[in-house]
């Protein structure tokens, strides 16, 4: 887990698109910042997206748990501009 930062809320739409990503069971490319600040990229599906304590986090099929934040792209589309 990253050391705790202020949570930046991101783009309504990009939430939805990972939304429709889990509901359609797509296998999507995350690329995520690691606890020690590198890049890592995984191929998964997406199981579950949910909101804790204001921060909104998604759980993906291999058991990692990334705040949402945190993802630098999926599928080659970079996260847009924080809410």
């Amino acid at each position: 887990m990253h050391p705790k930062q202020p949570y930046k809320p991101i783009s309504c739409d990009f939430y939805d698109e990972l939304e429709a990503y889990a509901t359609q069971q797509k296998i999507v490319v995350v690329e995520f910042e690691t606890p020690e600040g590198n890049m890592r990229q995984c191929e998964v599906r997406i199981v579950n997206l949910e909101t804790r304590n204001k921060e909104e986090f998604v759980t993906l099929d291999n058991g990692l748990e990334i705040r949402l934040d945190y993802i630098h792209d999926v599928n080659g589309r970079l996260m847009p501009d924080h809410c």
